[in-house]
């Protein structure tokens, strides 16, 4: 099954793909490798996800950030290329979580992108290497932020 076609079958309409809001382009494709830049948890209605995991809301809050931060990577993406179909495999992802000192769950959080991109590629495709750590800050007090480097069909 195509990637299009799993995401219909699961019910996922991707958002608008979100704009550049720095100097740096959001998806760059290099001969079979396509890396996106950091993508933040923006929601359909133009709102952001913010806040201090640990401090300002839960481990599972976080999760769902993060998922909705895989939902805007794939509409990037998707707007690159024409199609999320030309995706081989997922092969890095890098998360950043805005938390407080104390907080040690980020894998969990990140997971939230994972998981989306497990169910859409299957576990051998949709899973990569990746890292996962908390930061001090993100843009615009964002509660999560990844990147990361997908394949391309030949």
């Amino acid at each position: 099954m195509q990637p299009t076609e799993k995401l219909s079958e699961l019910g996922i309409v991707l958002p608008s793909a979100p704009k550049a809001a720095g100097l740096y382009k959001p998806v760059m494709l290099d001969q079979n490798l396509l890396y996106f830049s950091g993508h933040l948890p923006l929601q359909n209605d133009g709102s952001m996800v913010t806040g201090k995991l640990g401090a300002d809301f839960s481990t599972e809050k976080g999760k769902e950030a993060a998922r909705v931060v895989g939902l805007n990577i794939l509409a990037s993406v998707t707007a690159h290329l024409g199609s999320i179909d030309r995706i081989e495999r997922v092969v890095k992802l890098l998360g950043m979580v805005n938390a407080v000192d104390s907080y040690t769950e980020h894998p969990l959080v990140i997971n939230g992108c994972s998981e989306l991109f497990k169910e859409v590629w299957g576990e051998d495709l949709g899973v990569g290497v990746r890292s996962a750590y908390g930061v001090s800050g993100l843009p615009g007090g964002a509660s999560v932020e990844i990147e990361g480097i997908l394949k391309i069909r030949d």
